[in-house]
């Protein structure tokens, strides 16, 4: 059964990316095909053996030491204001943001970061039929973040079509950065962190080859990546570290409002309709999670979760993830996956923003698909989740 209503899933999921689509006889289905049963082989190697449970556990701790290192400067800043035996968030899940963004840049400055996102993105671009820049920029996104990411391409930003401009951040949007990699594992289970980076960075090839298909030249696919400039390393690395702090500052203050004003507006609603604004949201989402796997009466307050992320983002919903503990573990596994994407509409004004900032005409384009480009980053977790689903 669980299988049947997988395929149905994928299906719908594909029927859905299929009707929004801007060119549908250019679509090429022999790499999709591939890069399906690519993440349906990922997603079994990674839930389901012995070698996918060791990789995950290795990258787990891996980031469980860095956030103990990273506790370390932490207590010396604010030690005495948590009380004993509580874990403030800010303190815990989010300052170490501070520390990774360092370690970060310390690999990008010493190129060995560069050098990895290169070539990765290279073997991918033989894979699913894009171009060299589409490929790199999918990597560097899951690496460096999705408003990062596009000053080490700014160089080619103003030359590239909507149609390619529009699966950069597609990329950007689908995927998350490592630096709250960390992070999201204080919240959820590792195990579908690593699974959910994986499966969406194939996802997203996917969903906008579908979306937006188009071929790129052989003049066209030039990957010019834009060197940073030039810094001494103590320059670089102060660099890194307030920009970290900036990122925990900025999740700190998006979720202060976000959680107050959907307390409001649950309030607002639970007073006039008798049922809260997340539960109203569960109803119509809770198709989606019984297609992706969720048993039927699991898949309301999945739905709520699920909108929460869309509509607030990742993190709140993660929080509310967590306040549910009726939820049976493959459902918690799907809800998880399904959450690892900056799919929201936030992410929307982050990416134009962005490249806005860098080129003043193409984030106006960036804005003008901007729900096309949040639609097509949920398909992507949809996808994502509904694989994983079948082996968990």
């Amino acid at each position: 059964m669980n299988y049947l209503v997988a395929i149905l899933g994928i299906l719908v999921v594909f029927g859905l990316t299929y009707a929004a689509s801007n060119d549908r006889k250019s679509i090429r289905y022999r790499p999709l095909v591939v890069m399906v049963l690519l993440q349906a082989l990922l997603a079994f190697a990674l839930l389901h053996t012995g070698i996918g449970e060791f990789l995950i556990g290795g990258f787990a701790s891996v980031f469980e030491r860095l956030l103990a290192y990273a506790q370390e400067g932490i207590n010396f800043v604010f030690g005495g204001i948590a009380n004993e035996g509580q874990a403030p968030f800010f303190l815990n899940v989010l300052l170490p943001i501070v520390f990774i963004s360092a370690l970060i840049g310390i690999l990008q400055y010493s190129k060995i970061l560069p050098f990895i996102i290169r070539y990765i993105g290279l073997v991918l671009s033989k894979i699913n039929g894009m171009g060299k820049l589409e490929s790199y920029n999918a990597v560097a996104s899951a690496i460096l973040g999705q408003s990062e990411v596009f000053i080490s391409v700014k160089k080619q930003i103003g030359l590239l079509p909507k149609q390619r401009l529009y699966t950069l951040c597609a990329s950007a949007m689908s995927t998350v950065s490592m630096s709250i990699v960390g992070a999201y594992m204080t919240m959820i289970n590792p195990r579908y962190v690593v699974t959910a980076l994986v499966l969406n960075l194939f996802g997203g090839f996917i969903i906008a080859s579908i979306i937006n298909p188009y071929t790129v030249s052989k003049e066209e696919d030039i990957l010019e990546v834009q060197e940073e400039e030039k810094q001494s390393f103590f320059e670089m690395l102060g660099e890194y570290i307030m920009d970290g702090f900036k990122v925990a500052i900025t999740v700190a203050a998006m979720l202060i409002g976000f959680v107050a004003l959907i307390a409001v507006i649950n309030g607002i609603f639970s007073g006039i309709i008798g049922i809260s604004f997340q539960e109203l949201l569960g109803y119509l989402f809770a198709p989606f999670a019984f297609l992706m796997g969720v048993p039927w009466s699991e898949a309301v307050p999945a739905g709520s979760i699920m909108a929460t992320k869309m509509v607030a983002n990742e993190f709140v919903a993660m929080l509310d993830l967590g306040k549910l503990t009726d939820l049976s573990a493959r459902t918690v596994g799907i809800i998880s996956v399904f959450l690892v994407s900056f799919a929201n509409f936030s992410s929307i004004g982050i990416i134009a923003g962005a490249v806005k900032g860098l080129h003043e005409k193409q984030g106006n384009v960036v804005a003008r698909f901007g729900l096309k480009l949040l639609y097509g980053a949920t398909l992507v977790s949809v996808l994502s989740a509904t694989i994983a689903g079948l082996f968990l």
